[in-house]
């Protein structure tokens, strides 16, 4: 946090305390989001203002209000809002909710300070994302393809790979094209002690760590920094795409605990409760973060955001899941019977969708036959799931030799396309070509999405007669 010059107002009327929130009686110019100290005599405790009336302002206490006794202990409000200082130097590092550093590394030498909220972004000003990000995973890159400025969620569940998966995609995630500056911000919200040593440890073992900001707040941590960590995060990921023209990629997971800490304050304030008990306002809150993403005109720098929440019960209608499918453009959906089945990463690509895709993809881009190849490997595995279906009840005896070949097709779909190790990266390239070994199953005239000039250039028959 940035140290302000001299304290602007300051009370001793505290009315009372509960839980991680103080009440203080208003005095006039107190604004929301500002930074609060409040001195108790033997230490010193932050906080922010979340609510502001005529009469009452609500304090949030990083670290709780105990010890904070009425009469005696002084609340100053310093006049800002909570600010991180940030620098180039970031990079290779790894801090807490607040921006903190807890890698054993020195303090950041700051060469700004930056309101954690952001600065909104004009919207005629916005340039629709249409450049390829390699993430190194062809489930992604192939049938999802993320494109820089988009915001492009994961679904998970409890249980469920989803941790591997976003430390496989800040390892291998790449822009291509020769000079790109490309930089990953890794942000986990409120993870068990034992998520956060994997994380430190992941990050430190590999290669990318010096393109890579983290930031890391355990589920002990106090609920106001479970919520500022994602602000905290893009503040940095905006801080290197506008301010030194790289391209950001933006992971933060688990935004269920984000959701909860929400959820918990907003119980504490007594509001009116909304679905499931979540506040109202969550759907407003999600899009200023989600939001944050995007391309600039005049600027060579992009924001993309991949967000990482755990579906309670498995739940796609779940109020946080459905909220965060109305904001973002798309979302990856990881199958619980796919991971049953020992695939990894078990993606289920027909309840996942990446709405920007086609920007992407493409010559210039990926590869001139993407489209096609993406849009045939769908028909055929959406075939063979269902002869696979019908196979239950009439067996396979009963399907006849072209049935049985796209039941073959789905099975080495899983086994080989959508199945990948954790430490391998198949380029876009390399993709494609398994893409179509798996296609060259099926007979030529049941390549339906497939023009005839690229299954000649393309199709494993032909390009093998040429070599």
């Amino acid at each position: 946090m940035s140290v302000a010059p001299a304290y602007v107002k300051e009370t001793s009327r505290i009315m009372s305390a509960r839980g991680a929130l103080l009440f203080v009686q208003s005095i006039p110019g107190v604004k929301y989001g500002e930074i609060v100290e409040i001195d108790l005599g033997v230490e010193t405790r932050y906080g922010q203002v979340i609510d502001v009336s005529r009469d009452v302002t609500v304090i949030q206490v990083f670290g709780g209000t105990s010890a904070i006794t009425p009469g005696r202990s002084v609340v100053r409000f310093r006049g800002e809002t909570l600010k991180l200082p940030v620098s180039l130097d970031m990079l290779g590092r790894i801090f807490d909710g607040l921006g903190r550093p807890i890698d054993g590394g020195p303090p950041i030498v700051p060469e700004d300070y930056l309101d954690i909220h952001g600065a909104p972004l004009n919207p005629a000003s916005r340039v629709p994302p249409s450049e390829f990000i390699e993430t190194g995973i062809s489930a992604i890159d192939g049938l999802l393809t993320l494109v820089r400025g988009q915001k492009l969620p994961i679904f998970s569940g409890s249980g469920l790979p989803h941790n591997r998966l976003a430390m496989q995609i800040v390892r291998q995630a790449a822009v291509k094209g020769t000079g790109e500056k490309f930089a990953v911000v890794f942000g986990a919200v409120g993870v068990a002690f034992e998520e956060a040593s994997y994380f430190i440890e992941s990050l430190r073992k590999m290669g990318a760590l010096e393109r890579t900001i983290a930031f890391i707040t355990t589920a002990s941590a106090p609920t106001v920094e479970k919520l500022a960590l994602p602000r905290v995060a893009l503040t940095a990921a905006e801080f290197l795409a506008w301010r030194y023209d790289m391209h950001v990629l933006t992971i933060l997971t688990d935004m269920t605990n984000y959701c909860e800490a929400l959820r918990e304050i907003s119980a504490a304030r007594e509001e009116v409760p909304g679905r499931r008990g979540y506040p109202g306002y969550m759907y407003t809150d999600l899009a200023t973060l989600y939001e944050r993403a995007g391309r600039v005109h005049n600027k060579k720098g992009s924001m993309t955001i991949m967000p990482v929440l755990t579906m309670p019960d498995d739940d796609i209608t779940h109020p946080i899941p459905d909220l965060t499918g109305y904001i973002t453009e798309g979302q990856i959906v990881l199958s619980r019977e796919l991971h049953r089945k020992g695939i990894y990463p078990p993606i289920d690509v027909f309840l996942s969708l990446s709405r920007l895709m086609k920007e992407g993809i493409g010559p210039g881009k990926t590869r001139e036959d993407h489209r096609e190849v993406f849009a045939q490997l769908f028909a055929a595995y959406a075939e063979g799931q269902y002869l696979r279906e019908l196979s239950l009840i009439v067996g396979v005896e009963s399907l006849t030799d072209r049935d049985r070949k796209f039941l073959a097709f789905a099975d080495e779909f899983e086994r080989k396309f959508i199945n990948q190790g954790e430490y391998e990266r198949r380029t876009i390239e390399e993709t494609l070509d398994l893409a179509w070994d798996l296609l060259a199953m099926l007979p030529e005239e049941e390549l339906k999405q497939i023009s005839e000039k690229t299954l000649k250039k393309y199709h494993p028959k032909y390009r093998k007669s040429r070599q």
